[in-house]
C-alpha cells in the first residue's frame, strides 16, 4: 500500500472551527425538528454560534462556520441544492456581509443584540431578494414582508440577548463577574 504524499496539517484553529460548526449544525438540525406555524420563519438558533464566533474569533472564522453549517445542514436534512438551500445560502451570504460591515461600527452602540438584529434583517432580506428574483412575484413578497420583519426583529433580539449573556461569563452571587474578557469557546 502506498501512502499519500499530501498531508494537510490540522491546526488548533481548524479543530475549533470544526467543533463550532458541529455545534451550529446540531442547532440547525434541532431547529428543523421544531414545527413552524409560518413556513420560512425560524428562530435561527445556529446564528447564536455564528455571532459568538464573529465576536471572539473574527469574520473569517464566522464565515467558515456558517459555510460548513449550511453545507452539512443541507446534506443532513436532504435539502442540499434544493430551493430552500439556496434561500438559506442567500440569507447567510447577506447576513455575513452585514456583519462584516457592522463590525466596523462603534462597539459602544453596536453590541451583540444590535448585531444580531442587523444579521437577522440581512438574512431575511437575502432570502426575500432571492425569492423575489426566482420564486415569487413582488406583490406576494410585500404581503409577507411585515411578518418576516417582525420575526427578524424578535428572533434577532432574543438571539442577541443570548449571545450577550454568554459573553458576559459566569454569574456569581447574583452579579456578573468583573472580568471584561469574554470566555473562550473551546
Amino acid at each position: 500500500m502506498t501512502r499519500s504524499a499530501i498531508e494537510l496539517p490540522v491546526t488548533a484553529d481548524d479543530r475549533r472551527i470544526a467543533r463550532l460548526a458541529a455545534l451550529a449544525i446540531g442547532l440547525t438540525l434541532a431547529e428543523a425538528a421544531i414545527p413552524s406555524p409560518i413556513p420560512g420563519v425560524k428562530p435561527g438558533l445556529a446564528n447564536i454560534v455564528i455571532l459568538l464566533v464573529l465576536l471572539q474569533y473574527g469574520w473569517r472564522a464566522a464565515a467558515w462556520v456558517s459555510v460548513l453549517r449550511l453545507l452539512a445542514g443541507g446534506l443532513l436534512l436532504g435539502s442540499l441544492f434544493a430551493p430552500g438551500f439556496w434561500l438559506a445560502a442567500a440569507g447567510a451570504l447577506v447576513s455575513l456581509s452585514v456583519l462584516g460591515l457592522a463590525r466596523h461600527l462603534p462597539d459602544r452602540y453596536f453590541g451583540p443584540v444590535s448585531l444580531s438584529v442587523l444579521a437577522a434583517f440581512g438574512h431575511i432580506g437575502g432570502q426575500l431578494a432571492l425569492a423575489g428574483i426566482w420564486l415569487l412575484p413582488a406583490a406576494a413578497l410585500l404581503k409577507l414582508l411585515p411578518v418576516f420583519a417582525a420575526a427578524a426583529l424578535i428572533f434577532g433580539a432574543v438571539n442577541g440577548v443570548i449571545v450577550a449573556r454568554l459573553l458576559a461569563g459566569p454569574v456569581s452571587s447574583g452579579r456578573q463577574s468583573g472580568s471584561c474578557t469574554p470566555p473562550s469557546i473551546p
